[in-house]
């Protein structure tokens, strides 16, 4: 199988050998531009900002990863729209597209994937590896520690708390978490109000 036809499988959702050797020196030529990435100074800016749109297939403005950044692809498959922050130890496995959109918050610690394998052993000792793309909508926030397993979507400005694994859509405006995560409740205009007249933050969460 050329490496035409493995691009358009890692793509579509088909089982590719994810070891080709024309896969693997890709991917180095990308880790060694991730390695640079992460071993900038914090106060290089520009120069971080520089590489990071060398290394995702696109970013819009005002885009903050901190390093260490981990990514299986470097990040060619990474999808940042306007404003994303991710904390320090983001990981991508980024075999097919991780989009972004505006204004997301990615707590420390967070795993996004879009690689699997098959269940059976035999398919698993060949090589094979399947892609399924995942969608992190505007104004969301992934809370430290959580997973995003591959094909899932986050809603749009819904939070997911930490230590959770995301192995289902999560519907836009909630607040989830878990193992599996699940919607605990509709953000709503308490969150609006609370942050008002300096009401403690303890009983916010308790009251989630």
């Amino acid at each position: 199988m050329d490496l035409t036809e493995v691009r358009q499988r890692m793509a579509d959702g088909r089982l590719y050998v994810c070891n080709d050797p024309e896969l693997f020196a890709e991917q180095g030529r990308r880790r060694d531009v991730l390695d640079a990435y992460n071993t900038l100074p914090f106060g290089s800016s520009e120069e971080r900002d520089a590489l990071l749109r060398q290394l995702v297939a696109e970013a819009g403005e005002g885009c903050m990863i901190e390093s260490p950044l981990h990514a299986n692809w470097s990040g060619a498959n990474l999808h940042l729209g306007n404003n994303v922050y991710a904390n320090m130890g983001l990981t991508l496995v980024d075999d097919a597209d991780i989009f972004i959109e505006d204004d997301v918050m990615i707590g420390p610690g967070v795993t996004i994937c879009t690689a699997a394998h098959p269940v059976s052993p035999r398919l698993r000792a060949k090589g094979l590896q399947y892609n399924k793309p995942v969608r992190i909508c505007e104004g969301a926030w992934l809370g430290a520690g959580c997973v995003v397993l591959p094909g899932v979507t986050v809603g749009a400005g819904s939070v997911v708390g930490a230590g959770s694994v995301v192995t289902r859509d999560v519907p836009a405006g909630v607040v989830a978490a878990g193992n599996p995560c699940r919607v605990l409740r509709q953000i709503g205009e308490k969150d609006e109000r609370f942050y008002d007249h300096g009401k403690p933050v303890e009983g916010f969460w308790l009251d989630a």
